[in-house]
């Protein structure tokens, strides 16, 4: 377990390497010119060029990216080119937003998509079963901006559960449950779509099992099969996809943060490029890659926990 942990961060080392050439290089090639927006309308192309010196960008391509991987090693991502403030401050702003969007969303995908998932199978080829797969296909189809705009219209114009936006307080408090809730349900709707899908496949297959049908000759109860005997055998390749759509979720969040006024990472990333802000794209792109790898690696140990027979020596 040890040597698959220390092999996993080194091949993070190398992903983020890759990770920051290629999100380095396509920002400084992409049409348009960040001194100028810095420099904003008014400035003539003298004020444009010495600005360009003071960034740093009349210097060579690869000398900017050596440059900015030296600063990497030593904690620092930069300053922001339209803030001019350290990236790493503005992204601790924003990161804890996201990822309590992420974790709250994916909390959401869990109950919503295992249990539908779960009863999908016990409950195969009936109505419940056509009516959870239906639900699921209109859950992996409806596009965030829509279902928000709804869940806002509903809940907090019309019945005034949940605030109609903004996110100021921790999700482990009563108000920051009240904020998140709506947010959670529209960006984790996909993901329990998924989760459900794969949910009901795993079960139908489990417990379709020689064992599964001694147990029932045995005559267990059939809460016990299922809970018991059955759903943790089950849990491999839905423990992947819930792994897999939390790192999504985190880079996916830019729609609904933007329909329901959170200052998160994806707002952050829009409004950077916008801008033409290369460092606080290029900080919150290796964020979001590192804490997708980490994911996976966490994934990987949470799979021995569930089924000892499997071994990474």
């Amino acid at each position: 377990m040890k040597g698959m942990i220390f092999k996993r961060l080194g091949q993070l080392i190398l992903l983020l390497i890759g990770v920051s050439f290629i999100v380095f290089m396509s920002m400084h090639l992409a049409p348009g010119d960040a001194a100028s927006m810095v420099a904003g309308p008014t400035a003539t192309a003298s004020d444009i060029e010495q600005i360009r010196i003071n960034l740093g960008l009349d210097r060579p391509i690869f000398i900017q990216y050596f440059d900015y991987l030296r600063g990497i090693a030593t904690g620092y991502f930069g300053t922001s080119f339209q803030y001019n403030r350290p990236v790493a401050d503005i992204l601790l702003e924003a990161f804890p937003n996201t990822i309590q969007l992420a974790i709250a969303s994916i909390i959401v995908a869990i109950i919503l998509g295992v249990s539908a998932g779960i009863i999908s199978a016990v409950k195969h080829n009936t109505w419940i079963d056509r009516l959870s797969s239906l639900v699921s296909l209109i859950g992996i189809s409806l596009p965030n901006f829509w279902l928000g705009a709804v869940l806002i219209l509903i809940f907090a114009v019309n019945l005034g559960w949940f605030p109609v936006g903004g996110f100021t307080h921790p999700i482990w408090t009563m108000q920051g449950l009240r904020q998140i809730t709506l947010p959670a349900i529209t960006l984790g709707a996909a993901s329990a779509a998924m989760i459900s899908r794969m949910s009901r496949a795993s079960m139908l297959e489990v417990i379709r099992a020689d064992y599964i049908r001694t147990a029932r000759a045995k005559g267990l109860k059939e809460k016990s099969i299922i809970l018991v005997h059955s759903l943790r055998n089950a849990m491999i390749p839905v423990i992947t996809v819930i792994g897999v759509n939390f790192g999504l979720l985190l880079g996916g969040s830019i729609i609904t943060e933007n329909v329901f006024a959170i200052r998160g990472l994806g707002s952050v990333i829009v409004e950077a490029i916008a801008r033409r802000d290369f460092p606080v794209v290029q900080g919150a792109v290796l964020i979001v890659a590192s804490v997708f790898v980490v994911i996976n690696l966490l994934i990987d140990i949470i799979y021995t926990l569930v089924d000892p027979r499997i071994s990474y020596e």
